[in-house]
């Protein structure tokens, strides 16, 4: 069971890491999740990559990719990682940078009204078993703390941005997902 602390902007469960990837939202109303995959290095799992990429301290000498993407400053409100801990890098009242230029419902700059869910994986390798059970369940907590996200606002970020992202890929069980969110 997961629960929100609205005026914090916190998922009262998860791991607490600060991401200065963030700034304040222009709108108040949460009304879409936005679904990613990523793995560092690639097709790698475990380790802390992921929390010091979100971080800005991820060492660009730790592996050949790190130097590919060391100047980027990004971040998701949460990561699900393979063994189902979750962990928030930026509370849900400010903005992260996880959508980058992006549409959904004919509304441009999706992190202005959307919350950042990371799974641990890739586009090509099956998601965990207890990550469907950990996203599911924060999805229902997140729709309950902000009723605008309707489940048909629960999307993949090759959804919003077709053009740019894969992510969370083909190894996604939507039909799964959606099944169990119902």
């Amino acid at each position: 069971m997961f629960t929100v602390n609205k005026k914090l902007g916190r998922l009262n469960e998860a791991l607490q890491l600060e991401s200065p990837n963030c700034d304040s939202r222009p709108v108040d109303e949460l009304s879409l999740i936005v679904i990613h995959g990523i793995s560092l290095p690639p097709a790698e799992f475990g380790g802390h990559h992921i929390d010091k990429f979100f971080t800005n301290n991820l060492n660009p000498e730790a592996h050949p990719y790190f130097k590919e993407i060391k100047d980027l400053r990004v971040s998701s409100h949460l990561l699900i990682e393979r063994s189902g801990k979750v962990k928030q890098f930026v509370p849900f009242t400010l903005r992260a940078w996880h959508a980058g230029e992006s549409l959904f419902n004919k509304r441009n700059g999706c992190n202005d009204f959307s919350i950042g869910i990371e799974l641990e994986g890739t586009d090509e390798i099956a998601y965990t078993d207890i990550q469907y059970d950990v996203l599911q369940k924060l999805c229902a907590c997140l729709q309950k703390a902000y009723p605008a996200i309707l489940t048909q606002n629960i999307v993949g970020h090759c959804d919003i941005a077709p053009d740019r992202k894969t992510d969370p890929g083909a190894s996604f069980d939507w039909q799964r997902f959606k099944a169990k969110l119902a």
